[in-house]
């Protein structure tokens, strides 16, 4: 379940509006056992985007969901990966495995969306890609898919700008 965090929700009103949209894929609630009773707390994965082709995801740890979160979204922004776009999608196929998990990500025609799960959605959709077509086998840990599709987003960068070098490097020859 995908709760999404917008600016016209927060609390908090002494912030600037951020140009990032936040997601938080995940909260989950974390028991410890300890000698003097049980230890409560809680982790957040949030996944930031700017919808031009900027993108993270962030995990946060704290005693309240409130402050799981905010780590989260900063560990997020902290890691910002650049996506290339062509078109409102990705330039080519990447399939990525990372741990249990593998994501597939297909470029897709235009006006046919996002077509993935939550996780892979929540990555893809932050990043401003309007048309990718996704399938995650192997795990069904949203950590593990999210770090997954973050990874698959990185390759097909390092994959373009490669792509990009060589195009100028041949038209300098010529």
């Amino acid at each position: 379940m995908a709760f999404n965090r917008n600016q016209n929700n927060r609390r908090d009103f002494n912030q600037t509006p951020s140009e990032f949209t936040e997601d938080i894929v995940m909260i989950n609630r974390i028991s410890k056992k300890t000698q003097g009773g049980n230890k409560v707390g809680f982790a957040a994965l949030a996944v930031v985007g700017d919808k031009k082709g900027r993108v993270g995801a962030g995990h946060g740890k704290a005693a309240d969901v409130a402050s799981a979160i905010r780590k989260g979204i900063s560990a997020a922004k902290k890691h910002l990966i650049e996506v290339p776009l062509v078109n409102g999608t990705i330039p080519f196929n990447v399939t990525v495995k990372v741990g249990a998990a593998k994501v597939m990500l297909k470029p897709a025609p235009k006006g046919s969306g996002i077509i993935a799960g939550g996780a892979v959605r929540s990555i893809v959709s932050a990043a401003g890609i309007q048309n990718v077509s996704s399938k995650v086998l192997g795990s069904d840990n949203q950590a593990s898919n999210v770090y997954a599709a973050l990874e698959a987003l990185r390759l097909i960068a390092q994959l373009y700008k490669k792509s990009q070098d060589g195009k100028a490097a041949r038209k300098g020859n010529k």
